[in-house]
């Protein structure tokens, strides 16, 4: 029995991205001339991207491309704020994100005589 908060949000399959096929290049032998086995895979909700050649097996190769797609971390970016808009909390990060990024709450530094010091302080010296 599974409890609600393992219930699954949303799946992200093949059909959620986009594919393409080209000639591997490497070793390989004739097969890398003749054989479309280099696979990238583009999720198009994220532009998060997998390559993969590492066999000469177009759908092994297949896999591989969607496992390091889904691992990217332009694809972990999306998938969290994707998860945080389908459980109705994306405007409380939204607005999280928007008060901490307010000026009285940022310090911008720079490299003063080695050391990080405030932007206001850096500049002085011309």
């Amino acid at each position: 029995m599974r409890h609600r908060e393992d219930e699954v949000l949303f799946r992200v399959t093949a059909a959620d991205c986009e594919w393409n096929y080209s000639r591997s290049s490497g070793n390989g032998g004739q097969n890398v001339n003749k054989v479309n086995s280099k696979v990238r895979c583009t999720h198009k909700a994220s532009g998060a991207v997998g390559v993969a050649q590492d066999t000469r097996d177009q759908h092994r190769n297949k896999v591989l491309a969607f496992e390091r797609m889904a691992r990217s971390p332009e694809f972990a970016k999306w998938h969290k704020r994707e998860c945080a808009r389908r459980l109705g909390k994306l405007r409380d990060i939204d607005e999280t994100v928007e008060r901490l990024m307010r000026p009285e709450n940022l310090v911008i530094e720079g490299k003063k005589d080695g050391k990080w010091t405030p932007i206001e302080e850096c500049s002085n010296d011309d």
